[in-house]
């Protein structure tokens, strides 16, 4: 025993100092699994830097006139297993009652392959939008399937790769009907679902459209000054109407139809393509993925082809690569708002990639007969439910259904409202009394028994089952036409097929389960495991957002509570959660400072001012928002020219809406004048709108509210740990200052707000926008506390000043705090001069970074030819310093090319990224080495390799042969 006990001794002497430094509350505690950096780390990068703490680094780098200088008041953190334990009990708060309420949103059977292998898959949920296709092929594809299935379903030509929700997407067409045909008034029938007229009513406004809102039989469609019109089919009542005679006419006077429509009816349906209509709108959230008390859920857009440059939102295309294979990319991102500002066709920055993914994935895997299957399995129990009712005395309103039926009913309301509690159901319980029942494949025999006993009827059994004549069956509205006939849709029903194709996707994407994704502005960090679970939690994704408040108050104990803690963290006093991305957000936060504006009868407020520098959404959403938008221009330093936003000031003194800021600044610095520019601002009569893209770099250091702005949104999957997705969901509610608090977005059925008389109107279909991925940011404040927080800010700021440091002498940061020598959490390389002396840009380095197993920084943005890095607090030295490494290795490369040792124009750069096919080829000619193709440094290696599959993307052929569905698969002849 003495001899054991000598030689553990000695074991433990000889540990390594990084692990004797590992504590047992850093074993433990989840602030350090989320911060990559042990202590050993944190004392060696801040020694390259010559500071001796990380508060001394932090103080430096922020500027003291704004410094919060006490700790946040958060709960004290909890453990990983006790927060799952906590939020399972607030979850179970939600009480789980049967709705059949409709009205867009329907439970549905998510298929556990698909909840496993992509709902709660890393290496689906922690990619990043797919602005690098060559590493991003195969989500790319994937929506390429969503846009197909889109597409087949409505009839028409062209479809985007999704939308923000239904009302989004709805208003978005609305818009692009004014841009169209240049008039400004619309109407929208009265039989669309309440929510979405109050989106498009709110869009409307600030753009100074007339809406008119009634029966859709008495527009006056021959009047050439309507731009469009909005009808429901099957409109919110459950009625099928007939729309084809009405789009003929508004066809004739040049106005455009737009549908709103339900794509699993369109299995059976006719569907608007083949009646008239110029754009398809809707959710596809039925098609696979959860209720989740209101999102996310991707929205759907499709258009005639002659649409498609004015079409909203990101589209998939097929181009080829450079040897000539097919590959996917963005297609037109010209009309983005990043290029277009305030012209862009919209200014969507995330929008619901991975619930577009699960859709699409949801229809290969039952394919189109099985689709068309299960709509027949709920039309058919709808139909019996109708007949079931007439037979009971009851009046059935509807004469043409899919799955909603709207009832006049024989039994007073209350008792039918008692019966209906007693059961645990909901219904939609309409002004006029009646009431709606809409149903949805996950109905049993034994809810509709429980259905008519409310209704005191009972269910003809030789009137029910599979056989059953429809109604729709003899009329124009059945279908005839095939769809999702491509290969795609009907290779995969097996589970071993769709499983295998879902990994052979993933496979094809970096995510960051690979490797860091270091984009500047975008904060790609940890979205833990732990953050995750809640989100399959019963209790919460099996909410209908419309129930009634009381039956989801564990939904609403988590808002109070998140919002408590986001107020504290910012400094702001009421925080709204309905905006569902950080540019809605954008849209939000500009409408209530309007709002406020002409409360005090200033609606000549319209001028927003903004640097040149900012976010491409920021002019967008001004736009959006009915400003005017003022550029400010910006010194050589980066910061804000500020006699120049003096001068802008004074000029529009008396019309100044706003200011939208950035801080830390776009250039990735702290500016020293941010307090004075608020004050500034405020004292024309401005607000200050700030946006929130790089909270990452204040939190538990400096607070917005603090310093002078009026008004944030808080990109949650950034700062607040949700992931990407590969394009969406985002989550950018707003903070702010009581006096904008009674102007936050309202809602038509479920208002958010105690009073909303003063709401500027509706900005997401939901109450709460996407409700169900905000379990992810509670956990993390919840487990990180205030000291957490505090640190891993300190730590993203640490992270990204070593990497600017180790990268000197080789590259320049262009952006520097002139006093410290510091930048915030991101920092800017030049590379501009590459050109010159190399025939070398930044897109080049970008695609070279694949072949070390790299995803790109934030390439051209904010300066034109340059890389912007955000490495975060979630990167350990070793990922920053490989990391480091890749981009030393790529300046030699770029040095050779100068010192003439390999050609300007063949070399690893020009012809990155390298893929298997081409490294493995008996032709290879390059005049460079297969090895320094493949393995360019000693960090890449055969067991860790990410190849790309496909070579480097022909934008330009993609632009000019735009095709946005699955290809035909040509036959092969002998």
């Amino acid at each position: 025993m003495y001899k054991q006990r000598v030689v553990l001794n000695r074991f433990l002497a000889n540990v390594s100092v990084a692990q004797r430094n590992l504590s047992y509350a850093e074993k433990t505690n989840f602030a350090s699994r989320h911060i990559g950096p042990r202590k050993t780390d944190v004392v060696a990068m801040l020694d390259t830097l010559n500071y001796k703490s990380i508060n001394e680094l932090t103080e430096s780098a922020v500027p003291k006139s704004i410094q919060l200088n006490r700790e946040l008041r958060l709960d004290e953190p909890l453990s990983e297993h006790h927060l799952i334990e906590k939020l399972r009990k607030i979850a179970k708060k939600n009480e789980i009652w049967r709705s059949y309420i409709g009205m867009g949103y329907h439970n549905c059977h998510v298929p556990h392959p698909i909840l496993r292998n992509i709902f709660e898959n890393p290496g689906w949920t922690t990619q990043y939008t797919p602005y690098q296709p060559e590493i991003a092929q195969g989500r790319l594809e994937s929506l390429l399937n969503y846009q197909t299935l889109v597409s087949d379903l409505t009839g028409l030509e062209v479809a985007n790769a999704s939308l923000l929700d239904e009302g989004t997407a709805a208003a978005e067409a609305m818009c692009l009907c004014t841009r169209q045909n240049k008039r400004k008034k619309i109407y929208l029938s009265d039989k669309v679902h309440p929510q979405t007229l109050s989106v498009v009513q709110t869009r409307a406004v600030s753009l100074d459209i007339e809406v008119e809102i009634g029966d859709i039989n008495d527009a006056k469609l021959t009047s050439r000054d309507l731009s469009g019109i909005l009808v429901q089919y099957p409109d919110t009542n459950g009625d099928v109407k007939d729309f084809e005679e009405i789009a003929k006419v508004a066809k004739k006077n040049g106005t455009l139809v737009v549908v709103a429509t339900d794509l699993l009816a369109l299995t059976i349906l006719r569907p608007p393509g083949e009646f008239g209509a110029d754009m398809a709108v809707g959710t596809s959230q039925r098609l696979g993925v959860p209720l989740g008390y209101g999102g996310p859920h991707a929205g759907f857009f499709a258009c005639k082809q002659s649409l498609v440059r004015l079409t909203p939102g990101r589209m998939i295309g097929v181009t080829r690569d450079i040897d000539g294979n097919d590959a996917y990319r963005l297609a037109l991102q010209t009309r983005e708002q990043h290029i277009r500002r305030d012209k862009a066709t919209s200014n969507i920055c995330t929008a619901q990639a991975l619930l577009a993914n699960m859709s699409a994935m949801y229809s290969i895997y039952h394919g189109p007969q099985g689709l068309k299957n299960i709509a027949l399995d709920v039309h058919g129990k709808t139909n019996s439910v109708k007949n079931a009712l007439v037979a009971g005395g009851h009046e059935v309103i509807n004469n043409l259904f899919f799955d909603t039926l709207q009832v006049n009913p024989s039994l007073p309301l209350d008792e039918i409202k008692s019966r209906a509690a007693e059961k645990k159901i909901n219904f939609r319980y309409n002004t006029d009394g009646t009431i709606g029942i809409s149903f949805d494949e996950t109905v049993k025999s034994e809810d509709i028994k429980d259905i008519l006993w409310v209704f005191k009827c009972e269910l003809n059994e030789n009137k029910s089952g599979d056989n059953f004549d429809s109604p729709i069956d003899s009329t124009k509205f059945l279908r005839t036409s095939s769809y999702l006939t491509h290969p795609v849709f009907n290779s995969h029903q097996s589970e071993t097929r769709i499983v295998r194709y879902m990994k052979k996707l993933e496979n094809k994407d970096i995510s960051l389960v690979h490797s860091m994704i270091p984009l500047g502005s975008c904060t790609m960090k940890l979205n833990s495991t732990t953050e995750m679970i809640p989100c399959s939690f019963r209790h919460f994704t099996d909410m209908h957002p419309f129930v009634p408040v009381e039956q989801a108050q564990g939904y609403q104990e988590m808002f109070k509570d998140l919002e408590r803690d986001l107020c504290e963290i910012t400094g702001y006093d009421n925080i709204s959660f309905q905006p569902n991305s950080g540019a809605q957000g954008e849209y939000a936060g500009l409408r209530a400072i309007r709002q406020y504006h002409e409360s005090l009868n200033q609606h000549h407020r319209t001028i927003c001012l903004i640097p040149i520098s900012a976010h491409g959404t920021n002019p967008a959403s001004a736009q959006m928002a009915g400003m005017k938008v003022e550029p400010i221009k910006i010194l050589q330093d980066g910061n804000i020219d500020m006699a120049h936003l003096r001068e802008k000031a004074e000029e529009h003194s008396a019309n100044l809406s706003c200011l939208m800021i950035t801080y830390p600044s776009t250039m990735g610095v702290f500016e020293d004048t941010i307090a004075e520019i608020c004050t500034l601002i405020h004292k024309h009569g401005g607000q200050v709108y700030l946006d929130g893209a790089n909270m990452n770099a204040q939190v538990g250091l400096c607070r917005p509210g603090d310093y002078g702005s009026d008004v944030s949104h808080l990109n949650l999957h950034k700062t607040f740990c949700i992931p990407h997705g590969g394009g969406g969901p985002g989550v950018g509610p707003i903070g702010v200052k009581s006096h904008l608090a009674p102007f936050l977005p309202g809602h038509p059925v479920i208002s958010p707000l105690e009073n909303d008389s003063q709401s500027f109107g509706v900005v997401s279909a939901a109450p709460y926008g996407s409700s169900a991925i905000l379990p992810i940011s509670w956990s993390y404040i919840k487990m990180m506390g205030a000291r957490g927080l505090k640190r891993a800010t300190q730590v993203a700021i640490l992270n990204a000043n070593y990497m600017s440091r180790r990268l000197d002498g080789h590259y320049k940061t262009l952006f520097k705090d002139p006093k410290s020598n510091l930048v915030a959490h991101e920092f800017i390389l030049d590379v501009r001069e590459f050109k010159k002396t190399a025939n070398i840009e930044a897109v080049d380095i970008a695609k070279r970074l694949m072949d070390y197993g790299f995803h790109a920084p934030t390439m051209s943005w904010p300066v034109t030819g340059t890389l912007m890095i955000e490495p975060t607090e979630s990167e350990d030295k070793d990922e920053l310093d490989r990391f480091c490494e890749a981009l030393i290795s790529i300046r030699q490369e770029i040095q050779d090319i100068e010192d003439g040792k390999i050609s300007k124009t063949e070399n690893p750069l020009k012809m990155s990224p390298h893929t298997q096919a081409q490294v493995v080829s008996d032709g290879w000619d390059r005049p460079y080495s297969r090895e320094q193709a493949a393995f360019p440094n000693f960090h890449v290696k055969a067991d860790s390799k990410v190849w790309p599959t496909v070579g480097r993307i022909d934008d330009a052929y993609g632009d000019k042969h735009l095709v946005c569905t699955c290809p035909p698969i040509l036959p092969e002849f002998d």
